[in-house]
């Protein structure tokens, strides 16, 4: 027999009880919430967007400069040869004013875990000044980094400006992290998310959802209106070689070659977060001087360059318009990549970030793993395009252990194009992002993200703490 939604069977038969639950007073409380946020996050993500469209439009400016300013024939730009001493100064700025914020995304991470003192004003405009001077000299380092700390430090001082509590204030960290990286990318949708999902691996705080989706479309939105475009990664090849039909079909055996793929992109992903963090620890025990440490990571990016070439230098989202060279746009197009360019731009960022260079990660990421997809595609005869774009964001989700906010980045970049949202592209993609997040472990690139939950039940996995001491 049915029963009704508003009964319940008891042993002695029914027995009717309350209703579905609905409290005025709760709906009252909902709406008061959703517009104390609405006037905390819009300037917040207003701020920063203007912020993030400053920082874009410098280091525009400074790559264009670098890449003119080149010794001819070798393409080597002259300001490469200066980069020891851009260290120096990095260096001096965070030794004598900027030690309380070195910790970067680490600090803003842990005080969303623990708000306490909070995060300084000073980390905006120091990690501002640090990165545009890493590109202007040839560091190869990324932007999510900085865009991420100074949507922190914003957020952390219109917390104490607002005199917040310990709840808001932590609501109103993981809004400016999400306005941030939404900016940054053009991807607010994944802005959102990512703020909720980094904190701890296993563990998504969706409480923080409303004020970080708020933060982040706003921030996207003035970052647009300010002028500055993001890059575009076409992938045409999918559907024209009839990979997949023109419904939401699967082509099976290109499934299994993702998934192949995906391990693939999460074990590098492994291998660029221990190789930077080893590379720091070993700058840290052989050079006692914090001012000496960039001056040497610069040398060594020096000889490198010389060695192998500029392409893996700076972000390497653009090619050089002179000598051309391989770039994330370059590899989506099928020029120019070797089979070993993933290789060297994780030696050249891990290098650069671990001596003490200022920037992010996330970029550098994008190319490595937008390279190694291309040659992944070359092994297992499947369409380079394509697999730049899985590799794009799920090298990203193995570092950082954030597979839907990059799921949803990649349908955010890349299944605006036509046919894409119909040829099963979003299962190749949520396939490569969450088996990388997999086989990635207990690792990653931010060493104070907690471990809420494990991946998988097993005795030789940490079960708890933060991935510091994995």
């Amino acid at each position: 027999m049915l029963i009704g939604a508003g009964e319940r069977v008891h042993h002695c038969g029914y027995t009717p009880v309350m209703p579905y639950r609905w409290n005025p007073r709760e709906q009252l409380a909902l709406t008061r919430y959703a517009i104390k946020w609405l006037l905390l996050a819009v300037p917040v993500g207003a701020v920063i967007g203007s912020a993030v469209a400053f920082f874009l439009w410098a280091l525009e400016r400074v790559t264009y400069l670098r890449c003119r300013t080149d010794m001819g024939a070798s393409g080597i730009p002259w300001l490469l040869f200066l980069l020891p001493l851009a260290g120096v100064a990095i260096g001096w700025l965070y030794h004598y004013f900027g030690k309380s914020v070195e910790a970067g995304n680490n600090l803003i991470i842990e005080q969303i875990h623990f708000p306490g003192g909070g995060v300084p004003a000073r980390m905006a405009p120091l990690v501002l000044i640090g990165t545009v001077v890493t590109h202007l000299f040839g560091g190869s380092a990324g932007r999510e980094g900085t865009a991420v700390q100074m949507g922190g430090s914003i957020a952390s001082t219109a917390s104490r400006f607002f005199k917040l509590d310990r709840d808001d204030t932590r609501m109103l960290l993981m809004a400016g992290v999400a306005a941030g990286f939404g900016a940054v990318f053009g991807t607010p949708l994944a802005g959102a998310v990512f703020a909720v999902e980094v904190l701890a691996i296993g563990l998504v705080d969706f409480q923080s959802i409303i004020p970080c989706l708020i933060a982040s479309v706003v921030g996207d939105y003035v970052t647009a209106a300010w002028g500055i475009h993001h890059a575009t990664y076409p992938i045409h090849s999918i559907v024209p070689q009839g990979l997949a039909s023109a419904t939401a079909g699967l082509n099976w055996l290109l499934l299994s070659k993702v998934a192949l793929a995906a391990i693939v992109f999460g074990l590098v992903s492994v291998l660029f977060a221990k190789l930077t963090h080893g590379l720091h620890r070993l700058f840290q025990a052989t050079i006692a001087q914090p001012l000496l440490r960039p001056a040497v990571g610069g040398a060594i990016i020096i000889l490198l360059a010389w060695l192998i070439g500029p392409d893996y230098l700076g972000l390497g989202v653009n090619p050089d318009p002179k000598h051309g060279g391989v770039s994330i746009v370059s590899i989506f197009q099928f020029a120019n990549a070797t089979p070993w360019s993933w290789w060297w731009k994780i030696l050249f960022t891990a290098v650069t970030l671990s001596s003490g260079f200022k920037g992010g990660e996330v970029t550098p990421l994008f190319f490595i793993g937008a390279a190694l997809g291309n040659t992944m595609a070359h092994l297992l005869g499947a369409p380079p395009d394509l697999f730049a774009g899985l590799g794009f964001v799920a090298v990203f989700a193995g570092a950082t252990n954030t597979p839907l906010a990059c799921t949803i980045m990649g349908i955010e970049l890349f299944a605006g194009q036509a046919d894409l949202l119909h040829s099963g592209f979003v299962v190749y993609l949520a396939t490569a992002c969450f088996l990388a997040y997999l086989f990635s472990g207990h690792s990653g690139i931010y060493l104070s993200q907690r471990i809420g939950k494990p991946k998988i039940v097993s005795r030789y996995l940490a079960t708890k703490g933060s991935i510091r001491g994995t």
